[in-house]
């Protein structure tokens, strides 16, 4: 695999990683990041492979990955993207194709989402002119409250588009039974989830698509990367289309006339027999990725076991350490069937406000100990959306909540129980 590098030059190279990528965290003396990534010596040696080929934009590794990534689910197709932004982007466009019809978004239909969440989950949507319906979520969970779903349902609602909230699934069987008898389109942002599964069965195997981010805070990285995985037929080369340039040629890059008539058919407006590399079926985008990218995350993903089952022992691990302080925090729950794949660990003050959610996340800054909000909190508040067009069904208590008194700690594979022993250790001194 690793054909081009001598042996100097890979001890050189493990030299400079062990220097740089092995760093021990050192609880109270380094700070302890809420993500990170972790990396090996195989993982760059890869990348450096993939250069060498002097191929340098999606090649061969681009389509190792994607192969086994679809293997890995089951699903129809993995187009690889640059991020996970843009996989958000490439799903949901590909549901706006002429070619579907009927059963194509258009500009004013209705998606029913959930405003406590990261922004490019709903960004494609309302960039593209429909609107967003908000629900409420449960705090326990930070995932949709079902209710409320039929009294969001009106002539207008298209489609269900919904992240599994730092890799705690959604209640797949509600959605998935509500998509399907009022012929919904369903998008699964599993960007925070790869490995969760739900019912035995894994996230992003449920929605007619699924996106996934490789950002080095996330279960693999490629550095930047992402990934749209297609479980509908129908789909896959429009998606495919979209995500390069909204040709409607086919071929792998680098080859010519794989549909045998290159020059013989007739399109649109253009003259009889125009080449088939240059017929555009959608207004798209290019959202490749390089091989070097890919090839590290090949890397990555022979180990995706590791990083899951080390997510998950270290949410159960500091679950466990924070349970003496239920009286004041609400400790994150797993959505009933579901096995997370653990992004965060999500806690609420029980009782308080934003000031004494921010005192306390002062507090484990100083400790060293890195925090995160739950993203955009109630994304209605932030300036970008104040203005949008939109509904809310019911009232986004809980999102206000969270908005106000929530924020989560790192479990990512990099933490030891030594980290998760410090992080609880000053959290109890905080309350006790």
């Amino acid at each position: 695999m690793i054909k081009n590098f001598n042996d100097t030059l890979q001890q050189d190279l493990k030299n400079a990683i062990q220097n740089n990528i092995h760093k021990k965290i050192k609880p109270g003396i380094d700070y302890i990041p809420v993500t990170g990534k972790v990396l090996n010596e195989t993982d760059i040696l890869y990348g450096l492979d993939a250069t060498a080929d002097a191929w340098l934009t999606t090649g061969r590794y681009a389509k190792e990955f994607e192969l086994k990534f679809k293997h890995f689910f089951g699903a129809r197709s993995c187009l690889l993207v640059n991020s996970g932004s843009s996989a958000n982007l490439l799903a949901f466009y590909t549901l706006t194709s002429p070619k579907l019809g009927k059963d194509a978004i258009q500009p004013d239909d209705e998606i029913i989402t959930v405003a406590a969440g990261f922004p490019t989950t709903i960004n494609p949507l309302i960039q593209f002119g429909c609107v967003p319906v908000f629900l409420d979520i449960n705090v326990n969970t930070g995932n949709i409250d079902t209710n409320l779903l039929q009294e969001a349902l009106t002539p207008k609602t298209k489609a269900v588009i919904l992240a599994h909230t730092l890799g705690n699934p959604f209640n797949l069987e509600v959605i998935s039974n509500f998509c399907k008898q009022h012929h919904l389109w369903l998008i699964e942002d599993n960007c925070d989830a790869l490995g969760a599964t739900y019912n035995h069965k894994l996230t992003g195997t449920f929605g007619h698509l699924a996106t996934f981010s490789f950002y080095p805070a996330h279960h693999i990285t490629m550095g930047e990367g992402g990934a749209v995985i297609v479980n509908d037929h129908r789909l896959v080369k429009i998606a495919e289309s979209f995500r390069d340039w909204g040709r409607d040629c086919y071929c792998e890059p680098g080859k010519d006339n794989t549909c045998g008539c290159r020059f013989t058919q007739q399109f649109g407006n253009l003259p009889e027999g125009y080449d088939h590399k240059y017929v555009y079926s959608h207004i798209g985008f290019n959202l490749k990725l390089t091989d070097m990218q890919a090839a590290i995350g090949l890397s990555q993903f022979n180990r995706i076991h590791f990083f899951i089952d080390k997510r998950r022992d270290n949410f159960s691990y500091l679950y466990h350490k924070l349970s003496h302080l239920q009286d004041y925090l609400i400790l994150p729950e797993a959505t009933p069937h579901a096995d997370p794949s653990w992004f965060g660990f999500l806690i609420s003050l029980k009782s308080g406000n934003s000031q004494q959610r921010q005192a306390l996340q002062t507090y484990l800054e100083e400790q060293k100990i890195g925090t995160r909000l739950l993203f955009g909190g109630n994304l209605l508040c932030q300036p970008a959306y104040l203005n949008i067009k939109h509904r809310i069904v019911g009232e986004l208590i809980n999102t206000n909540f969270v908005m106000n008194c929530s924020f989560w700690l790192g479990v990512w594979p990099g933490l030891s129980h030594e980290h998760l022993d410090y992080m609880a250790l000053k959290l109890s001194t905080y309350f006790i």
